[in-house]
Formats: structure tokens, sequence, C-alpha cells
């Protein structure tokens, strides 16, 4: 999972990044593109129990990266969005965008004054834009595709360009791709395709310390509103744990950033966690809510969903609440799953193959 860290400058995009991966990348730089990337283990307590439980060699968490990407203002214009910079945006899963609601005399804002719903709306209104700049290019390179002739289906290319067509009416209306309702042969068609208004957004308020988060309409699909106190979190993310832990509870934090950013990003993302269990090494595995048996197979090797048989499965709870593996059996609640079943978050696999 990679997530994209956005925002105008002097929001604080660096503030919530070394928040989030305990970095301690210079703050208030401005005027250049610049992308500090870090990867940082998925926090899970189901991993430490089952680590606890099977005692092996290694326990290896889940992993997310973040990318603290400069370079955004708000000023790209009808030629749109840089390529080095629309380059990185592209390759994430999804967007945190960081909105300033703090207020700081020695950090002046770049548009001369603090207002969320405002900076909200430019950083969607420049996406925005700059899809409907892609959508047009491709619909002209369509128009000339059909009028040719001889090379694909001219039935394909038609509902091709009634797809983009419909991109460009609500573009041309200010809503987000993220907001429509696509068909699976929709997105099949735009799977190589990067629009970034399509791309789930997690918006941060970022607060002064005690600041209360604004009250902001958002009523966009796949998006989530948050507010945090981004100052605040990176001072304690600094912190030992120990120390950390006396901080939170000061100030009533109820758990770390990282934790909270990482559980609602996997809602965002809808994706969700299984596990794999041995003396070698306990694993957390990230997959798509829905996936089948076979495609959290291949999550672990591409040679495991080619020859899938069978998934034994035990849930989490089942598995910690009986004690081990040979309790579970005994009790009939190790199962023996096909290619149809659809895991579950929290789920124990071991998967039988043969090539």
């Amino acid at each position: 999972m990679r997530l994209g860290i956005i925002g105008l400058p002097q929001s604080g995009k660096t503030t919530l990044f070394n928040a989030l991966t305990r970095a301690t990348q210079p703050t208030g730089i401005t005027g250049k593109i610049e992308v500090h990337t870090a990867v940082v283990d998925v926090p899970d307590p189901r991993v430490d129990r089952l680590s606890a439980m099977f005692k092996p060699k290694k326990t290896i968490y889940a992993k997310v990266t973040y990318a603290d990407i400069a370079g955004l203002d708000g000023s790209a214009g009808k030629t749109g969005i840089s390529g080095t910079l629309l380059n990185q945006l592209t390759q994430m899963d999804g967007l945190i965008h960081v909105v300033r609601c703090f207020e700081d005399e020695n950090v002046p804002h770049i548009n001369g004054s603090v207002d969320p719903r405002r900076d909200l709306s430019a950083m969607d209104s420049e996406f925005i834009l700059n899809d409907l700049i892609a959508v047009e290019r491709k619909l002209e390179r369509l128009h000339e595709e059909h009028q040719k002739g001889g090379g694909r289906d001219k039935g394909l290319i038609s509902r091709e360009i009634a797809l983009f067509e419909r991109f460009q009416k609500e573009l041309n209306a200010e809503v987000p791709l993220r907001d429509l309702l696509l068909t699976p042969e929709d997105e099949k068609t735009l799977s190589g395709f990067g629009f970034l208004s399509r791309k789930p957004v997690l918006v941060v308020f970022n607060l002064a310390e005690a600041q209360k988060t604004p009250e902001v309409a958002y009523p966009h699909q796949h998006s989530q509103l948050v507010g945090l106190q981004g100052k605040l979190e990176m001072d304690i993310a600094q912190l030992p744990p120990d120390e950390a832990e006396l901080f939170l509870a000061e100030y009533g934090i109820e758990e770390p950033s990282l934790n909270r950013m990482i559980r609602l990003s996997y809602d965002l993302l809808g994706l969700e966690s299984f596990f794999t269990v041995g003396p070698d090494e306990v694993r957390a595995w990230t997959v798509r809510r829905r996936a089948t048996a076979p495609e959290a197979a291949g999550e672990i090797h591409t040679d495991l969903q080619k020859g899938f048989i069978r998934a034994e499965v035990v849930t989490y709870t089942d598995l910690v609440t009986l004690g081990g593996m040979v309790e579970a059996r005994a009790k009939g609640k190790l199962r023996l799953e096909g290619k149809e079943y659809i895991v579950q978050d929290g789920d124990i696999l071991n998967i039988r193959f043969n090539l």
C-alpha cells in the first residue's frame, strides 16, 4: 500500500510524514518538487499475539509506504500538473490530503489566510482540471482512431468514447471521478490510467493544539475526514515509547497517529489482513476485501495461486481462544475451503497447492 501525502505549501505535509514515520525531515521548505518516502510496519496486536504463540524465527508485519510529495500549490492551470510530479501521484494507491487549520504568524499561508474549505476545494479543482485535460486528449485520439478504422473493433472504440465523454461531462461539472459508479468493464478500460480524482482520499485537517476539527461538508465517495494535531503528534512520535504513552494520555490522544491513519487507510482502500503462521515465520499480509482464497494465495507467491488446491482456514479468534492449531483442528474450527472462499479479515491461511 502506497499513500501519498499532499497539500498546499505550509499545510503541514512533512509534519504529518514525520509523525507517521518517525522521520526527522525538515519542515517549512517550499518552492520545489521533492518526494520523501518511508516504509513502516502496520501495527497489529494480532501479529504480536500470534508471534507469542508460535515463537517463530521471524515475525513480519504488513508494510505501508508513505510518500511526502511537495510541489503542488494550486497553480497548475491549463497545462496540468508537471510530468515529474504527476508520475509520483499516479503511482499512489490513495492520497492523504493535509488541509491547514492552524494559525501561525511565523508561517504565512500561501493565500494570505487560513480557510480549510477553500484549500480543500483548490486541491480538488487542480486534480479535476488535470483529469479533464487527460480525458480530452484521450477523446481526440479515440475519435481519430474511429474515423481511420482498420484497427480495433469500432464498437469497442465507440463504447470507450461514450465512457470518456461521460467523464468529460462530470469533470466539467467539477465532480471527481471517484464519485462515479463504474462497471467492471469500465474498470478494465481504465486500468492503465492514473486519474487523480479517482484516487481514494483521506482528508486530514491539521489542527493547532486543542483546536476543534472544522465542520466541513465533503459529500464525496471513497473519502474520509479526520482531524489531527500534527505538530503535537510529530513531537510525540520522536519520543521513546514509554514517554510517548505518557504524553498521549496527558493530551487525551487515544492512539498514535500512525495507528489511526493506517486503520482509516485500510478502510478507505477496502483492504484487510490475513496471516500465515508457523515455527519459521508469522506474517501479516494485505489483501483487498472480498478477495478469494486463490487471490490471497497470490499475495504470498504467484505459484501458490497458479497451483491452488485448497486453503486450510481458521479464524484468529478461534485460534487464540483454543490455544493452537491442534486444538482448533480437534474442535472442528480448522476447515478446508476451495477456490470460491472469500477471505475474512483475521483469517489464518495455509495454502495447499500443486504445480
